[in-house]
C-alpha cells in the first residue's frame, strides 16, 4: 500500500507516516509540502490513498482536491484545522472521501483511513448481477460503470457504493442509520450531514432535481428511496 501526504507542517507529516507505518509495516509513505508536488505525485506514484492538507504555501488545498478529481478517484482524506461545516461541505462537495480537523487522535486517523480503504476496495459483484438499465440511467455492476444517457460519469468510490446500495433496494426506504453504516461502517451512524453532501453531489451527477428528486426520494426525517427512473 502506498500513501501520499501533502502537508507542509514536517511534524503533522513525521506523525501521520509512523501512524501509517506502526499499523501497516509494509505501507510506503511518500510526502509533498506543496499543493503543486502533489499532484505531480499523484499522477506519477499512483498512491492507494491521499492525506491532504488545506493550507498549503503555493495553492489551497481545495484547488489541489479539484485537480485530483479531473484525472483521479484515489480516496482523498482531508486533514486541516478549518474545521467549519462550510470547509467540510466543500470538501465533500469537491469529491473528498472523508473530513478529519486537527488536533486529531492516532487512532480516529486509523479508524478513518480503514473506512476509506474498505469503501475504494467497491461492493462485491456476483456473477449474476445483471447491468441495470431504466430511462437515461444504466449501471453496470460487473464494471462499475454508470451512465446518463449513454455518457459515463465519474462517480467516486464512496458515490458508486451509495448508488449501489440504493438501486439494490429500489423502492424500499433507507434509514440514514442504515445508509451510513453500508457505505461509511459502524463509526458514521451519526454522521447526517456526510450522507446529506454525497445524496446532494450524487443528485447532481444523474441530473436528479435538488429542489423536487425523482431518482433519490428523500424521506424527511427518515432517510432516502431509489426510484426507478
Amino acid at each position: 500500500m502506498k500513501i501520499l501526504i501533502i502537508e507542509d507542517d514536517s511534524e503533522i507529516v513525521e506523525a501521520v507516516s509512523l501512524c501509517f507505518q506502526l499499523r501497516w509495516s509494509g505501507a510506503t509513505v511518500i510526502s509533498a509540502t506543496q499543493g503543486a508536488k502533489g499532484l505531480d505525485l499523484v499522477e506519477t506514484e499512483t498512491p492507494d490513498l491521499v492525506v491532504l492538507d488545506i493550507g498549503l504555501p503555493d495553492m489551497d488545498g481545495f484547488k489541489v482536491l479539484r485537480e485530483i478529481r479531473q484525472f483521479s478517484q484515489v480516496p482523498v482524506i482531508m486533514l486541516t484545522v478549518r474545521g467549519e461545516d462550510t470547509d467540510v461541505a466543500k470538501g465533500l462537495e469537491l469529491g473528498a472521501d472523508d473530513y478529519i480537523t486537527k488536533p486529531f487522535s492516532h487512532i480516529e486517523l486509523l479508524a478513518r483511513v480503514q473506512a476509506v480503504l474498505r469503501r475504494a476496495q467497491g461492493v462485491s459483484v456476483t456473477g449474476d448481477e445483471r447491468p441495470f438499465v431504466s430511462g437515461k440511467l444504466s449501471v453496470d455492476f460487473a464494471s462499475r460503470t454508470v451512465k446518463i444517457n449513454g455518457q459515463p460519469i465519474k462517480l467516486t468510490f464512496t458515490e458508486y457504493r451509495l448508488l449501489y446500495y440504493l438501486i439494490k433496494n429500489e423502492g424500499r426506504l433507507l434509514t440514514h442509520e442504515n445508509l451510513l453504516n453500508k457505505v461509511w461502517g459502524e463509526g458514521y451512524t451519526e454522521a447526517r450531514d456526510l450522507l446529506r453532501v454525497h445524496i446532494q453531489h450524487l443528485r447532481q451527477k444523474l441530473g436528479d432535481s435538488a429542489e423536487s428528486p425523482k431518482i433519490i426520494v428523500t424521506e424527511h426525517g427518515m432517510g432516502y428511496k431509489f426510484v426507478r427512473p
